[in-house]
C-alpha cells in the first residue's frame, strides 16, 4: 500500500510519497518542523487529483521530470527524473492514484 514517509535528515523534516513497491515516487522540499511536513502532505492529498496542478519540467541533462504545484503556485513535491516522457506520465499518475490513500508513517521518532 501506498505511504507517505516522514524523515528527520540534515537541516529539517521532509517526506517522500512511496508507491505500493515502495519506490519513491514524490518528494518534499525540508521543512524546520515536523507540524510543516504534515501539512505539506495534507497539501499534496488535497492537490495531486488535479492534472493541471502538475508542472511537467525537463532537466538540463534532458531527463523529464515533474513537479507537483498548490493553487498557491507554490512546489509542493518533485518526482525522480525520468527516462521518457511516457515513464514521466505514469509517475504522475502513481501519485494521483497514491496520494489519495496513502497513509502517513513517521520515521523521525
Amino acid at each position: 500500500m501506498a505511504k507517505f514517509v516522514i524523515e528527520l535528515g540534515k537541516g529539517g523534516y521532509r517526506f517522500n510519497l512511496l508507491a505500493g513497491n515502495n519506490e519513491p515516487i514524490l518528494h518534499s522540499e525540508t521543512y524546520t518542523n515536523k507540524a510543516g511536513a504534515k501539512r505539506g502532505i495534507a497539501s499534496v492529498q488535497k492537490h495531486a487529483g488535479d492534472d493541471k496542478n502538475y508542472q511537467r519540467k525537463t532537466a538540463k541533462n534532458g531527463a523529464p521530470y515533474f513537479n507537483l504545484r498548490a493553487r498557491n503556485n507554490k512546489v509542493i513535491g518533485t518526482s525522480e527524473m525520468y527516462s521518457g516522457t511516457s515513464a514521466m506520465e505514469n509517475g504522475v499518475k502513481a501519485v494521483k492514484e497514491a496520494a489519495k490513500k496513502a497513509s502517513v508513517e513517521d520515521r523521525s521518532k
